[in-house]
């Protein structure tokens, strides 16, 4: 990191690989020394992931210190054009991540009407929840996850990618990665909703907007789990119409990215 940058997003953008993976190696060091010696992480997992979190946050604010234009950043959010921005993607986003359900959920409606006493059953969230458990699951994935991660993924591996790799090819390599954190069922949504994050942060150059359209897609995500939506939606016929709005949704997704780059390179060129 350049310390002698005092713009807060150059800065963010002067961070190295490098300094990145020695602060997720300590932070992971320190957390697996806590968990070892501190009982109550045996009983709440999340307690871990959160450790990481607020360690990295540490790393970032340290990074990060002594920089301007952060209360910019966070007004530009609330501009017009960015406010129907991030609403876009977070509606697209939403439903495209449904498609997995939508289809599962038709394909065992047409295999039960066919073969009548076979079926494919999905599972949903229980409803059977520990407070103290779940508000540390919520605060992992509706705020620390988000920023976290944008900060990771975009803020420093796909920036630094960019000049190296181009950018296709940095926006591929740090969604995959960003995919990986995510269960085998969510790593294509998390893809996708990877790419779309490179894509507004390149046109915003504000990593505030991705961290946003994060916590608000996750919120969604936990809103979703907790109501049971999802023993609705994809009650047949419904989950036909589901299926339906994804496909709209992802070829939402398509359009966009495909007008995103070709907006940026023109920019750039």
């Amino acid at each position: 990191m350049d310390f002698s940058v005092t713009n807060f997003n150059l800065r963010l953008r002067s961070i190295r690989l490098g300094e990145l993976i020695l602060a997720i190696i300590m932070a992971s060091f320190i957390s697996i020394i806590l968990a070892t010696f501190i009982p109550i992480y045996a009983v709440y997992d999340d307690l871990f992931v959160l450790t990481m979190h607020i360690l990295l946050l540490i790393f970032f604010l340290f990074a990060l210190r002594g920089t301007y234009g952060f209360k910019d950043n966070v007004r530009d959010i609330f501009k017009p054009s960015n406010k129907k921005e991030i609403l876009y993607l977070l509606v697209l986003n939403y439903f495209f991540a449904l498609m997995l359900i939508a289809v599962i959920s038709v394909f065992s409606a047409l295999l039960t009407s066919m073969s009548p006493g076979s079926s494919i059953t999905l599972e949903f969230s229980s409803t059977n929840i520990v407070p103290s458990a779940y508000f540390l699951d919520l605060l992992t994935g509706i705020i620390g996850a988000p920023i976290i991660e944008e900060l990771i993924f975009r803020g420093v591996i796909f920036t630094r990618l960019k000049p190296r790799l181009g950018i296709i090819w940095a926006m591929i390599l740090s969604s995959a990665l960003f995919a990986l954190l995510h269960d085998p069922a969510g790593m294509i949504s998390a893809f996708v909703f990877g790419l779309c994050m490179c894509v507004i942060y390149l046109k915003t150059d504000n990593i505030f907007i991705p961290m946003i359209i994060h916590c608000l897609n996750n919120t969604l995500s936990y809103g979703t789990d907790l109501l049971q939506i999802n023993n609705f939606l994809f009650t047949y016929p419904l989950s036909v119409l589901m299926l339906i709005i994804s496909l709209i949704a992802f070829v939402g997704i398509i359009i966009y990215l495909y007008k995103g780059i070709k907006q940026v390179r023109t920019e750039n060129s």
